[in-house]
């Protein structure tokens, strides 16, 4: 792994970097919460990550979804079957981790955008990690509960629509964290010229209304830190960054 793949923003919680996703581990002793699981081609940096935290994969207690984009779910399925470990998410994308539909950009539709700087580069190596590979999931599992979870890191789901139906935040509100997956991202290959909060480019939306809404829904938690899906740590208020985003979007860049 990268010297600077992990980046510990609390007591036992880290934002790891991957290939081109990022995915959130949180520790509590022994036991670990894993959120998000990169591509297929990135299961063995999800193992690495968690070695080099000093925990073995028996220890992730559940795997957590922010939404079923091959990208986030790579080797969930992969590493749950293995490992015997739950794979949680929103109710709404549950049918969406099974393949009984399919909200993601098309290769079509990206290359009608290859004209944009970094969209091919990006395209190359979603495909040479797996971004075509057939993820869907076996066993996924809708939250047991409403509110906290009772999962290492005591993470609550927050819904954020847009990207696609299900998609999913997790708030730590004793951390002052919140995971935001790619409802509000810091960065993006695709997106080269942007630095800080911003949305993903509109062909990755499955509903740029929604995804634009919920950010609403970001500005209402209490936060400091923002874990996003791509791009580095936002260390600043949520509620801020979530303005800044929703201001770049609306602008049209």
């Amino acid at each position: 792994m990268r010297d600077d793949a992990l980046v510990q923003v609390g007591t036992g919680t880290y934002l790891v970097h991957g290939s081109n996703t990022n995915w959130v581990i949180m520790a509590d002793g022994d036991a670990v919460t894993l959120v998000d699981t990169g591509y297929p081609g990135d299961h063995d940096q999800v193992v690495a990550s968690l070695a080099a935290l000093g925990h073995r994969p028996s220890a992730v207690a559940a795997i957590l979804v922010t939404h079923a984009h091959s990208d986030h779910i790579g080797s969930a399925d992969r590493f749950a079957r293995e490992h015997k470990v739950p794979v949680l998410m929103h109710a709404a994308e549950v049918p969406h981790a099974r393949r009984e539909f399919l909200h993601q950009v098309a290769v079509g539709d990206v290359l009608k955008n290859a004209w944009r700087p970094g969209v091919l580069p990006w395209l190359v190596h979603a495909v040479r990690s797996g971004g075509l590979t057939d993820v869907r999931m076996t066993d996924p599992q809708p939250f047991p509960r409403d509110g906290a979870l009772d999962l290492p890191g005591r993470p609550v789901p927050v819904h954020t629509p847009g990207h696609t139906g299900g998609h999913c935040a997790y708030h730590l509100p004793d951390a002052g964290v919140v995971i935001t997956g790619d409802g509000l991202v810091t960065g993006h290959p695709t997106a080269a010229r942007l630095r800080g909060p911003q949305l993903l480019p509109r062909m990755f939306d499955t509903d740029r209304a929604r995804a634009l809404e919920s950010l609403s829904i970001v500005e209402k938690l209490d936060a400091d830190v923002v874990l996003p899906g791509h791009g580095p740590v936002h260390r600043g208020e949520a509620a801020a960054a979530a303005r800044h985003a929703r201001e770049l979007a609306l602008s049209g860049r």
